[in-house]
């Protein structure tokens, strides 16, 4: 638990020291030839799928060059590889870069008035003072995936409405199938990050992030991180999740739940088209709301996935703004993986069919006021509770399995009391 904790402080400093570098050049004479280099994290399919996109940008802009880098510990590698002017041409803007930090590693792609016509996600993630740093890969509808034919071996065949009855119904899947009801993919820390994503959901509130970011006690009773962790705890307290979660693995796990040995997963609706491909029925792959309603309606909130940005001290700027460009508004990467298009004009997928059934209300977050953007995030890295990083929540799976002797109640007063100290230092 330790060295990740580590990793993020020290990218909280080495982030605050370079705070003010940067500039680059201006990117060359402003043509679109040469090489560029290409983060990404999709090492599942960068040597096939990411391919035809190199083909096609070459062909339309002749002269160029894409190679890509793809990283498994994404996260993890480029924060530390900030700590140079040598991560990339194009990247993905890591999570636990603060919006006051964007323009100190990263060039400006427009204003939010400019673009926001055009694209969804703009006006309030990458962003800062008016200007917008990052065009997302795809957008995400929150909730969780499931194996269909094994809830309806459990008898469930309607989205529970409360934490509640989604607890009955991983009772239901573990006494009368042979699945694990609930997987955490607890080893690789970063699908626990993927419970944040319920915030807003869980209230149906649009302004969910900035009230969190005024809030002295997020983890206590009926407000939204409390449920969500709750459900968490509750679950593996329950013996709901994968006996031994020091040894899940990550790209096992989407064929164990593609065949039915896995009933459910907690991820963004990115994760449908994944699971599909190593289903056994693709129609077999559901997907539904977080289990909470607010005056009888689900919610779910549409947000950005990582967002593609220019390295601010690449030499080749032009080509890369171009690359980022093609692959938002022409490779189908989004509506391909079952994703949300950036592209205001690009259609619906039809992975979202569940949660229209569910008559799921979609909603997206609100900006923050002035002032006030990536509040609750700075407030989480300074605290040690990264949100959407996971690690605080292995800590919460190790106390409902009993490896660490502490209850709910310590657990979420201990959050609570680090998350105020942080907010009061930061105010």
């Amino acid at each position: 638990m330790k060295k990740p904790v580590i990793g993020l402080l020290a990218m909280s400093l080495a982030l605050g020291g370079l705070a003010g570098c940067g500039g680059g050049d201006s990117g060359g004479d402003g043509k679109i030839a040469g090489e560029i280099t290409v983060l990404t994290q999709r090492t599942d399919i960068v040597s096939t799928v990411f391919q035809d996109y190199k083909k096609k940008f070459e062909a339309k802009y002749p002269g160029t060059s894409v190679k890509f880098e793809a990283i498994t510990d994404y996260e993890g590698e480029v924060r530390v590889r900030m700590n140079t002017k040598n991560y990339g041409d194009v990247l993905l803007i890591p999570n636990s870069v603060n919006a006051d930090q964007l323009a100190s590693f990263f060039e400006p792609l427009g204003t939010v008035d400019e673009l926001k016509d055009k694209y969804r996600f703009v006006r309030t993630e990458q962003m800062y003072n008016g200007k917008v740093y990052g065009l997302a890969i795809t957008g995400n509808a929150q909730g969780y995936v499931f194996n269909k034919k094994v809830w309806a071996q459990a008898g469930i065949t309607e989205a529970p409405k409360t934490p509640e009855e989604f607890l009955a119904a991983l009772k239901a899947i573990k006494e009368k199938t042979s699945a694990i009801p609930l997987y955490t993919n607890y080893k690789d820390g970063w699908p626990l990050g993927q419970w944040e994503g319920a915030r807003g959901a869980v209230s149906g509130d649009p302004d969910a992030v900035t009230k969190l970011g005024k809030d002295d006690a997020p983890w206590s009773p009926g407000k939204e991180q409390y449920i969500i962790d709750s459900l968490l705890y509750d679950a593996v307290k329950g013996g709901y999740t994968e006996p031994d979660p020091a040894t899940t693995n990550w790209e096992q796990s989407k064929g164990l739940l593609g065949t039915g040995k896995i009933a459910t997963m907690m991820l963004g609706s990115w994760s449908i088209v994944q699971m599909q491909e190593a289903a056994t029925n693709k129609d077999d792959i559901g997907y539904w709301p977080f289990p909470n309603q607010v005056g009888g309606k689900f919610y779910t909130v549409v947000g950005g996935d990582y967002k593609n940005a220019i390295n601010v001290n690449s030499k080749n700027k032009a080509t890369a703004r171009a690359w980022i460009d093609w692959f938002t508004d022409e490779s189908n990467y989004a509506t391909d993986q079952g994703g949300v298009a950036t592209f205001k004009n690009a259609s619906m997928p039809a992975t979202l069919a569940d949660l229209t059934a569910a008559k799921t209300e979609f909603i997206e977050l609100n900006p923050a006021p002035k002032g006030e953007e990536g509040l609750a995030d700075k407030i989480g890295n300074a605290a040690e509770i990264a949100l959407f990083d996971g690690k605080y929540r292995q800590g919460i799976v190790d106390a409902a399995r009993g490896a660490k002797n502490e209850s709910k109640d310590q657990i979420f007063a201990d959050l609570n009391k680090k998350w105020s100290q942080a907010r009061a230092k930061l105010k």
